[in-house]
């Protein structure tokens, strides 16, 4: 193959009690990632289209550029890349956009390679790319873009991924208000030191969660989705959140958080109580003066994947 477009899927990172390590893929938006071999090595960014147009053509500066440099260094093909992205996902929305267009790239660039690499490498590839937005390595947005579903990745410099189940009937509520927060901002507000207390709450909450998903018990997973350590810092970013969880709740809803550094927030719900919560959430973020975005997603979804 000369060229290869890849789709790399939005993503929830942190699923509120799993900071920096959790996350799921949300199918119905993405970044579409299309590399070409050139004679001449190197890389080269040739523009970006789509919600978001500015992005640094410079390969270093650029999160897809930056992940793409991983892969030649490791790969040394005898040719070079050429890369356009279109973005799908707004950026500073908290659905993973930076990972997505690392992820994306890497994908489609190890499609054209003799010798491809499996998906775990390409997962350490794609760190590298995430690093440059966040300003720090985590991978809770950048496993499930690549591999698709409910992922838990624990380590950074061997990571091991593990896909988690999802009790049948399960689906996601999104709402992305129209607003924008930097991850690097969402990042700094947070607290170095966690209470003893708080500590221990998050860790049985997480736990729990991860229980319930496997042994397909909704009311541990209510009980567990329930970030008492992240969350609270962070809700000072959204207008209106304490009503919109609080709708979300009322309406059904198995838990409703903040998704990766904010300021869309995701709900799980069962898929009968899922147009409601969905409702409920954007009425709630209406009343506050912002309008929002929103879909109702599968939880279980497929990675990225190669669509041309």
């Amino acid at each position: 193959m000369s060229r290869a477009t890849a789709f790399a899927p939005a993503s929830v990172g942190n699923v509120g009690i799993g900071f920096d390590i959790l996350g799921f893929a949300v199918d119905a938006l993405g970044d579409r990632i299309t590399v070409s071999r050139t004679e001449r090595p190197g890389i080269r960014i040739t523009g970006c289209s789509g919600v978001v147009t500015d992005l640094p053509l410079e390969p270093e500066k650029n999160t897809a550029g930056r992940a793409l440099i991983a892969l030649g260094v490791a790969a040394n093909p005898r040719f070079g890349f050429e890369m356009h992205i279109e973005k799908g996902i707004p950026l500073g929305s908290g659905l993973g956009g930076s990972a997505a267009s690392a992820v994306g790239a890497v994908v489609a660039a190890n499609a054209l390679l003799d010798e491809p690499f499996d998906r775990l490498t390409l997962l350490k590839f794609s760190m590298q790319g995430e690093a440059v937005a966040s300003g720090s390595v985590h991978v809770d947005n950048i496993a499930p873009s690549l591999f698709g579903g409910l992922v838990l990745t624990v380590g950074i410099d061997n990571p091991k991924v593990k896909r988690i189940p999802v009790p049948s009937g399960v689906t996601a509520v999104i709402a992305h208000p129209h607003m924008f927060v930097p991850t690097q901002q969402a990042r700094a507000i947070l607290k170095r030191d966690v209470a003893m207390t708080d500590f221990v709450w998050q860790t049985a909450n997480l736990a729990g969660f991860l229980s319930g998903c496997y042994t397909n018990d909704l009311e541990l997973i209510r009980e567990g989705l329930n970030d008492v350590v992240i969350e609270p810092q962070r809700r000072q970013l959204i207008p209106g959140f304490s009503a919109v969880r609080a709708a979300a709740m009322a309406s059904g809803a198995l838990g409703c958080s903040i998704s990766g550094a904010g300021p869309t927030m995701f709900a799980w719900a069962l898929a009968a109580d899922a147009q409601a919560v969905r409702e409920k959430m954007v009425a709630e973020f209406a009343r506050n003066g912002v309008a929002a975005d929103h879909w109702v997603v599968p939880v279980e979804s497929a990675g990225a994947r190669i669509v041309e």
